[in-house]
């Protein structure tokens, strides 16, 4: 039996056509109750960029794919406990942060935010990938 859920498997000779890679990866892994989602960038899951030039917009999009995927994984927001936010330039970082609060407000996770030279694409401008850590009395909402 697995020990691992893996969520949203991929190759990334599929997701990054423009490089030469061949990796089996996939969004978001849960490992018992923790569960590991894998920076999220501007992007929907089909792969187009939302929000060119705009990191606010990026940071929308990103959060909106950790949403997502954390409730595929049985998770919601609020059992976010750590978050690495990585953006291009130093000016990103109020927007950024901004638009991560909003999903964010309330659940008090510890954070780490780091400037970095470029990400996997030049167009996006930020980055963010979480731990979750899902209560042992928790039960989703039921659709």
């Amino acid at each position: 039996m697995p020990t691992h859920t893996r969520i949203r498997m991929f190759n990334t000779k599929d997701t990054y056509p423009n490089q030469t890679l061949d990796n089996d990866l996939c969004q978001a892994v849960r490992a018992g109750n923790t569960v590991y989602v894998r920076g999220q960038v501007g992007t929907d899951f089909k792969g187009n960029l939302v929000g060119l030039g705009d990191p606010a917009a990026q940071a929308e999009q990103a959060m909106m794919n950790v949403k997502q995927l954390l409730t595929e994984a049985g998770s919601d927001l609020s059992h976010i406990v750590k978050t690495t936010t990585y953006i291009i330039d130093p000016r990103y970082r109020e927007p950024v942060y901004r638009e991560v609060g909003k999903w964010l407000k309330g659940v008090f996770p510890i954070s780490t935010g780091l400037v970095v030279s470029a990400l996997g694409q030049p167009q996006w401008l930020m980055e963010i990938d979480v731990i979750a850590v899902i209560p042992d009395d928790w039960q989703p909402a039921q659709a």
